[in-house]
């Protein structure tokens, strides 16, 4: 299909300051497309309130301007430019909360201006969390139950109906999971629907049955307007659901689902993202109970993610230049990758190799920040580490975060009734390895001889701030800290001076099961294996060569009917992820 002759100038939305939820991530989208489009003979505006940026150098855009990311402002760019067609998909949520209300305020319309790739119906269908909630149960897919409310009595109501606490709120169109939590109790309902409500654009907050225990799983998906599908890479979460995205480590291509399951999440995907109507780049989530299979979709963001310049690093798949020459029509086959160059956007990323993606927290910055991680973002980066296996990939993007895994020493473990028998696991593990293992037990009942497996304890006990946790920890010679905590983290002030202290005294700190068990892993791996370093070209030349191999072998590669897919680890090797 031929580019759409009718596109002359398109207008990119630019996501703005570098804040927490997008960073430079959708500057590197941004760019991406508008090279991509400039390729085509496409003039091209950028509008970005950020100056720091690449996006808005002349020689990626025609035309910059550096204006607030406002509805109105960005309606008399159009006025003044008059292009054929704007596309938001490259900015972040901002960029697709402007298109929204663009389209609402009737100017589009007046200027004769398109939206190009994902339209606004489609946008609204994936944002809308009562919309999107109805049309992924019209196409038999399944999703957590939820009821919208617009008040704190509303969402009473909706617990009650919904089987009672814990559940999970979150605000429609919000960025980087603001104004969502888990809420354990009704002071945490109170506290999370009111900051929902502030923070929704269309002041309603999503009270949604919340699934502990389950893990999740994400897919970037590219979709032409020939309805051609293909799935760059399925990435996990190393941490359990209820942690954000861009709060965990995740690990690419997923390590613990077996092809067959892969596929049954695959055709999903395509499924809910046809029903949308996406044309282009999109990032959908699952959350599957690692028990059963039984799998459930979370949510669909309609643009270029975060997630979208990890996987496209990691595969060595331009998801953003992709995206960008689709919205002008073409479709995957007639895309060429430019990363590889052997092959077209046809075909789906092979790799042999394993990325781990670690966040990076300025709790050295925010003197006030509580280093626990949850629902909504508070990391501002992200380093990526690749290997051979998962635990190389997890030891050099730890190392590459400045938080470098240590390989002795004395480590703090954090426990609770309803953690001990993880507990006994984790210190069962580092004794193993050699560490001195210190017990903190928040309540002592119900952990039954747990005590008698560490070589001491610290009382739980009311420091009078961090600092006076940090020297604590450092006259106990604490060079890890470990919480297995599930609940209320972030709730207990003893809990936060923990936290803080050890980020004062600049201790490693974990705070989920799933975590340590990766940390553990590491230090197992490392007492026998050393690390080996390639370059990205390398790597993406060698899968590229693995790719064109495989087809001149008489593999069947066609766009929506491909049955195998990424290499994927067996369940049973990597059982504790």
């Amino acid at each position: 299909m031929p580019k759409l002759d009718w596109i002359r100038s398109v207008l990119i939305i630019g996501s703005g300051p570098i804040v927490i939820g997008q960073a430079a991530e959708f500057d590197y989208s941004g760019s991406q497309a508008s090279i991509a489009l400039r390729e085509e003979g496409v003039r091209t505006i950028v509008v970005n309130s950020n100056p720091a940026t690449i996006q808005t150098d002349f020689e990626v855009a025609d035309i910059v301007y550096i204006e607030p990311l406002v509805p109105e402002v960005v309606a008399e760019i159009l006025r003044k430019e008059r292009p054929d067609a704007i596309l938001p998909t490259m900015g972040g949520q901002t960029g697709l909360n402007i298109a929204v209300r663009l389209h609402e305020m009737g100017v589009l319309d007046e200027l004769g201006v398109k939206v190009i790739g994902t339209p606004v119906d489609a946008i609204r269908r994936a944002e809308d969390r009562r919309l999107f909630h109805e049309l992924v149960r019209s196409i038999g897919e399944r999703i957590p139950r939820s009821i919208e409310v617009g008040s704190f009595e509303e969402a009473v109501d909706a617990v009650r109906e919904l089987g009672g606490f814990p559940v999970l709120c979150r605000a429609s169109y919000a960025l980087g999971g603001t104004g969502s939590g888990v809420a354990w109790n009704i002071e945490d309902l109170r506290r999370l629907v009111n900051t929902g409500l502030m923070v929704s654009m269309n002041g309603k907050v999503a009270i949604d049955e919340y699934l502990e225990g389950w893990k999740e799983y994400e897919l970037e998906v590219v979709r032409d307007s020939a309805d051609n599908c293909v799935s760059v890479c399925p990435m996990e979460n190393v941490d359990p659901l209820g942690i954000h995205t861009g709060e965990s480590i995740v690990v690419a291509p997923a390590q613990t689902l077996t092809d067959e399951e892969y596929q049954v999440l695959r055709r999903a995907a395509f499924k809910v993202v046809r029903a949308i109507g996406v044309i282009g780049a999109c990032n959908i989530q699952f959350a599957v109970n690692p028990e059963s299979f039984e799998y459930a979709v979370i949510e669909v963001n309609p643009r270029v993610s975060r997630s979208s310049a990890l996987a496209s690093k990691a595969t060595g798949y331009p998801i953003a230049r992709v995206a960008a020459k689709v919205a002008l029509g073409y479709t995957l086959d007639e895309i060429r990758n430019k990363v590889v160059g052997t092959v077209t956007a046809a075909m789906e990323p092979t790799v042999d190799y394993v990325v781990v993606k670690i966040p990076r927290w300025p709790v050295d910055v925010f003197e006030t920040m509580d280093p626990v991680i949850g629902t909504m973002m508070k990391s501002t980066g992200e380093c990526m580490g690749i290997g051979r296996c998962f635990e190389e990939a997890y030891w050099k993007a730890e190392l590459a975060a400045n938080n470098p895994i240590p390989e002795g020493g004395r480590v703090l473990v954090v426990a609770d009734p309803t953690t001990s028998d993880e507990a006994k696991y984790i210190i069962s593990e580092l004794k193993s390895f050699g560490f001195e293992v210190l017990l903190m037990l928040v309540e002592k009942g119900g952990t039954g001889s747990l005590e008698e497996t560490t070589d001491g304890s610290i009382e739980w006990s009311s420091w009078r701030d961090e600092v006076d946790a940090a020297v604590a920890l450092r006259s106990s010679g604490v060079g890890m800290v470990i919480d297995l905590r599930r609940r209320r983290r972030g709730a207990d002030v003893t809990g936060y001076r923990l936290r803080r202290g050890a980020v004062i005294t600049g201790i490693p700190y974990v705070t989920t099961y799933q975590g340590a068990s990766a940390a553990l892993r590491a230090v197992r791996w490392l007492r026998t294996e050393r690390p080996e370093f390639r370059s990205l070209n390398e790597l993406h030349s060698l899968a590229a060569g693995q790719r064109v191999a495989g087809l001149k072998a008489g593999s069947a590669y066609r766009n929506t009917q491909i049955e195998e897919g990424q290499i994927i680890n067996s369940r049973a090797e990597n059982a504790d992820l």
